[in-house]
């Protein structure tokens, strides 16, 4: 069973380097085949810290797509992944969703929940991350996302009634170790790594995932 980083662990913030950012968007390209796109980042201004985008309002700061063509500047080359981060070294790792995976997004609480249930259960699972707004991203399949819903019905859970989020065609999630706003950095809960390549379906994932996100909404 592969390790699980837990709460304490994955709250521990890691300083955000350009460096750091180059180096892990060309392995996300080159290691795992995923595009990546670089988005916003964080300028500082004022004693404090603000997104790129000028928006001083802005509802994810420093992490979220720079320019509103962006699904056509994402990349699945390492080479052009190099050159992006070249050009701006503090931008933003951000993962398009439906193409070499989809992600279902959950309440942190509700995240850890299914992550033991999911253990018990001896399911196979793939990268998962932690965002500093308390979220968890469980990565699955691409084609995954539009079936959340008619799954979710099937096991007497209303949709609307659950804070569960698949992601596919024209979404993005952000990767670590991007930083957003104020709160910290996005972490991995479970690390890409060779025995996680495989990506499991959302369907051997929903059941674990809406019954934790159930518990959570009762309180």
């Amino acid at each position: 069973m592969e390790e699980t980083i837990g709460v304490t662990e994955a709250a521990r913030i890691p300083q955000q380097r350009g460096e750091q950012l180059l180096d892990c968007a060309v392995r996300y390209a080159e290691e795992r085949h995923w595009d990546v796109l670089p988005g916003t980042w964080l300028e500082a201004a004022g004693g404090r810290e603000l997104c790129s985008c000028a928006d001083a309002a802005c509802p994810r700061p420093g992490a979220h797509p720079a320019r509103p063509d962006w699904a056509n500047q994402a990349t699945g080359s390492a080479t052009a992944a190099r050159r992006l981060w070249g050009k701006q070294p503090r931008a933003s790792i951000l993962l398009p969703t439906g193409r070499t995976f989809d992600a279902l997004d959950v309440p942190e609480s509700a995240g850890f929940l299914a992550l033991a249930r999911m253990e018990r259960m001896d399911l196979t699972l793939g990268p998962v991350t932690r965002t500093p707004d308390r979220r968890m991203v469980f990565l699955v399949l691409p084609g995954g996302a539009p079936k959340v819903p008619d799954l979710v019905r099937k096991l007497g859970w209303s949709p609307a009634g659950l804070d569960l989020i698949a992601r596919g065609e024209s979404s993005y999630v952000a990767a670590p170790p991007t930083r957003v706003g104020g709160p910290g950095a996005v972490q991995w809960v479970r690390r890409p790594t060779q025995a996680n390549r495989w990506l499991p379906d959302a369907e051997e994932l929903i059941s674990p995932l809406a019954y934790a996100c159930a518990r959570d909404a009762a309180g």
